[in-house]
């Protein structure tokens, strides 16, 4: 039956491209953990739209959506080794091989759309270095995602102080913002993003941290009842292409696939505003309280993250003081 419900799922995704990839010269497969609908997957239709159509058939592209093929942490090494041409990770899946990518975890460094605009521009002395890095682990950056910034969720009342957090399970997405809740008195618990809902359900955790769109996309309203608006990191996503496959297109084919990923990235950037005052509305209409911190209430979340630095330039190395000096100057 699991093989059954597989080869049905695949058939799906199969079902948005298969007679485009039947004439097709190059197929780009993608791995997606979120839902089609989320705005993520609804990003990569449009970035499969425009290449589809700009190549005239000559390249066909294929959605996995909902963490049909891989999950979140398992798409860097499979686009790293070939396993399937293109994915979707969120950037701090890349903490392993480039601790420096976590700059954008740092409490509250991004504080302004500004700053984060500033950071995440092509070739910017934050993105860029990063985007060099993450060469080393095979595959090349084709585009970044944004995905709002982090807020936390709750039951039966809101995270106003650190002192909400102490000796609470707390589900994370990653190695920096689980040193974050450490030093707010919490215990970290890294979760995938397709497995949060559960993870909510069943009480493997008392509180969770994601971009709002999430919470709209998994209807995590079914399971948390609150949301806390501190926005204490910035969330980005990557889009990442095999280097060895993307090496081997012709130039045509490359200079499509650019265009294409521009737009998207462009598009996607530009809505975040939209789509997170859409997700906030959507979660107090399913009955979600939306709380935001006072200034007095996230100076003292702010007061306790020092120790979130210190682990950052212990870990980071030359690579991490050099974006770190770059997002301070922004």
């Amino acid at each position: 039956m699991k093989t059954l419900a597989w080869a049905m799922c695949a058939a799906v995704a199969l079902g948005l491209t298969s007679g485009v990839a039947l004439a097709a010269d190059t197929t780009l497969r993608i791995s997606l953990q979120l839902p089609l609908k989320s705005h993520l997957g609804q990003n990569l239709l449009l970035f499969k739209e425009e290449v589809e159509k700009n190549s005239s058939g000559d390249i066909a592209v294929e959605i996995y959506d909902s963490a049909q093929l891989y999950k979140d942490k398992e798409v860097p090494a499979a686009v790293g080794s070939g396993a399937i041409e293109m994915g979707v990770a969120s950037l701090t899946r890349y903490v392993g091989d480039v601790p420096a990518v976590d700059i954008f975890y740092q409490p509250f460094l991004f504080d302004t759309e500004d700053k984060v605009r500033a950071a995440v521009a092509p070739g910017s002395p934050v993105r860029g270095p990063l985007d060099e890095a993450i060469k080393d682990t095979g595959s090349t950056v084709l585009w970044w995602q944004a995905y709002g910034g982090a807020i936390m969720l709750s039951k039966d009342g809101p995270l106003k102080t650190p002192e909400d957090m102490e000796g609470k399970k707390v589900r994370v997405f990653g190695k920096t913002l689980g040193d974050f809740v450490t030093a707010s008195g919490g215990a970290p618990t890294l979760i995938s993003g397709s497995e949060q809902y559960l993870a909510y359900q069943r009480g493997t955790v008392d509180i969770g941290m994601t971009g709002v769109s999430g919470v709209k996309s998994r209807k995590l309203w079914e399971v948390m009842d609150t949301i806390t608006v501190t926005n204490h990191a910035d969330i980005e996503f990557i889009v990442v292409v095999n280097t060895d496959f993307w090496n081997g297109l012709p130039e045509e084919h490359q200079a499509i696939i650019q265009a294409a990923a521009v737009k998207a990235e462009n598009d996607v950037r530009n809505r975040m505003s939209e789509i997170e005052a859409a997700a906030y509305a959507a979660a107090e209409e399913n009955g979600m309280t939306v709380y935001r911190p006072d200034a007095d209430e996230i100076a003292a979340w702010k007061a306790v993250s020092q120790p979130v630095y210190d682990t950052y330039s212990e870990k980071a190395g030359d690579l991490g003081k050099s974006v770190m000096d770059a997002a301070k100057g922004l």
